[in-house]
């Protein structure tokens, strides 16, 4: 697939979101914001609900359907997540926040690399559950190796039977080299497999060298369970079909490991959140690509293309919700546990912003993907097929086909699955619900 990236808008340009896509919507399950308002303040002051919306029966059956889907919210059981992490100074943040969400129940972390490489995300992520008193959780570590790495290793040895006498994996500075002892039709050889375009990029100049903002603490008592990333939420999706969503805060090759190992996972997921892409935007990586895609295009591609349903939050969006030095401010103030942890690890992070961004906050990446699979309405979408450039100076480039134009010839993107894209945002009640659920004692 080759395509050209030119022409991306500057996220402050003064178009609007809606008018770059489709038009936006909102969650079809999600009441709009001011009606439920108006159904509340009509509750509290005593009005018949005609007379909250002008009299018209129409009115009238808003209010019928937001007072009937408030009474199912609130009796509704938490939806089941599993956090797909690479902690990460805002990963710690948003895991502290599913934890405090009465919406959602946490029953796993897997960990892959992305702000750390995979083995210190698992340490970093058995910690934050020793912060959080949740050793309960258990942790699966993920992926090492990105998964073109693992579809090579497949193609290269499917043509001819073969066992494996012994097997290592060598990391070395560029490459990941395979070297095993195969046993071909009775006759030993040595074969040494160098893969190219596996080499990880780590993002702990943006963290700290220990991913959470060069504390060093202590190492977790804890351990990972023994099943891998991928195993682990294949296991979980067929234990409870359609209630499990995944939020996934780094690169997709966890997820897309899943989606190899089992061809059944997608349909046994509930949905699948992701932080990722730069649509209509600057990538954060280069011109053209945000970070977890750039992590793994090929793994991405295979998660966009899958017929899940997805939910896409990208730094287009992202980008729109700051945590200002102000409100750093009220975090040190305040007696909550995780408000006093994150502040110790927060120093790094907005220097780094101020550095590269030149801005007296940081962006809230993660917390804003993980309250998109709390409550969807606090985003619209625009929907479409997503493919993503795995090639080229364009790679981790994600571009969103909206159905606008039927083109005269088949293209990538034909007959491929649409997905929700987060459009825009609504900062100011994601910054609130993250500072209000931090700070609580």
């Amino acid at each position: 697939m080759s395509v050209l990236a030119s022409n991306l808008p500057d996220l402050s340009s003064s178009v609007s979101p809606s008018l770059m896509f489709q038009q936006p919507f909102r969650d079809s399950q999600q009441v709009p914001m001011r009606a439920q308002i108006s159904v509340y303040g009509a509750l509290i002051q005593g009005t018949a609900p005609e007379e909250a919306f002008g009299g018209s029966d129409g009115a009238k059956s808003i209010w019928e359907n937001a007072l009937r889907s408030s009474a199912e919210r609130l009796h509704a059981e938490p939806k089941k997540i599993i956090i797909d992490t690479d902690p990460g100074i805002d990963d710690a943040m948003a895991i502290f926040l599913a934890l405090r969400s009465p919406e959602v129940e946490v029953i796993g972390l897997t960990t892959i690399y992305g702000n750390v490489y995979t083995t210190l995300a698992t340490r970093n992520a058995l910690h934050l559950l020793e912060v959080a008193g949740r050793t309960d959780i258990p942790v699966a570590e993920g992926s090492h190796v990105t998964v073109t790495f693992h579809l090579s290793i497949v193609s290269a040895f499917a043509w001819k039977e073969v066992w494996f006498d012994s097997l290592w994996l060598l990391f070395s500075k560029d490459n990941l080299v395979l070297m095993d002892m195969v046993s071909t039709h009775g006759a030993a050889s040595f074969m040494i497999l160098r893969e190219k375009g596996t080499k990880l990029r780590i993002a702990d100049f943006v963290h700290g060298a220990d991913g959470l903002g060069n504390q060093n603490f202590d190492p977790p008592k804890g351990k990972p369970i023994e099943q891998s990333a991928a195993a682990f939420l294949v296991e979980q999706a067929k234990l409870h079909p359609g209630k499990v969503t995944v939020v996934a805060l780094g690169p997709l090759t966890n997820i897309a490991l899943a989606i190899e190992l089992d061809p059944e996972f997608c349909k046994n997921i509930r949905q699948i959140v992701l932080l990722g892409g730069a649509f209509s935007v600057n990538g954060n990586v280069n011109p053209a690509s945000e970070a977890n895609i750039f992590g793994d295009p090929e793994a991405a591609d295979i998660v966009f293309t899958c017929g899940a349903d997805i939910l896409a939050v990208g730094i287009n969006v992202t980008h729109q919700v700051v945590l200002t030095d102000a409100e750093r401010n009220k975090l040190i103030q305040s007696n909550g546990k995780f408000a006093q942890y994150l502040c110790k690890i927060l120093e790094v992070y907005f220097s780094y912003h101020q550095e590269v961004y030149s801005m007296g906050g940081v962006y809230l990446h993660d917390p804003t993907a993980l309250l998109a699979a709390v409550n969807p309405s606090l985003l619209t979408y625009t929907e479409g097929a997503v493919r993503v450039q795995t090639t080229g100076i364009t790679r981790g480039l994600t571009l969103l086909y909206n159905n606008q134009k039927r083109f005269g010839e088949v293209t990538e993107w034909t007959d491929k699955p649409t997905i929700k894209v987060a459009v825009t945002v609504d900062a100011p009640t994601v910054v609130k619900l993250l500072m209000e659920r931090l700070m609580e004692s």
